[in-house]
């Protein structure tokens, strides 16, 4: 992944919590280690809300989630992880998603607010990266 200072919802950009950063070692087939790790992600995207009739308005929506890697070596950082981490596409695991009238995601309360005190602010202050988020970052 690369990091940029501009934002561009066409580019599929992600903001990071690089402290988030979650790493388990596991073992190849032949016995070799290698690192799962995982590491906090927010992004924009349009979607049609109402799918694709004539109700089907395109909306910007706020999600959260992580973006996930298996790598050779262990990763010091999180920035070192997002730079070793080149194969986008699957994109974001998507966890929750606001888009300013619903929200798809967690079931469990603390879990569901704890993605609308990101999400809500996020969208509103569209397109800025949120507060402990590090960014822009792309495949």
């Amino acid at each position: 992944m690369y990091r940029q200072d501009t934002f561009r919802v066409s580019h599929k950009l992600y903001a990071v919590d690089l402290s988030t950063l979650r790493i388990e070692e596991r073992t190849r087939q032949d016995g070799a280690p290698f690192y799962s790790g995982a590491i906090t992600a927010v992004w924009f995207r349009r979607r049609r809300r109402g799918g694709y009739g004539p109700d089907g308005a395109v909306v910007t929506v706020a999600c959260i989630g992580s973006l996930w890697d298996s790598q050779g070596e262990r990763p010091s950082s999180g920035a070192e992880f997002l730079e070793r981490h080149d194969d986008g596409r699957y994109g974001g695991s998507c966890a929750g998603r606001w888009d300013g009238s619903g929200y798809w995601g967690a079931e469990e309360p603390e879990v569901r607010d704890e993605h609308m005190r990101i999400l809500r602010p996020m969208l509103e202050n569209y397109p800025a990266i949120p507060d402990g988020f590090d960014g822009w970052w792309r495949f």
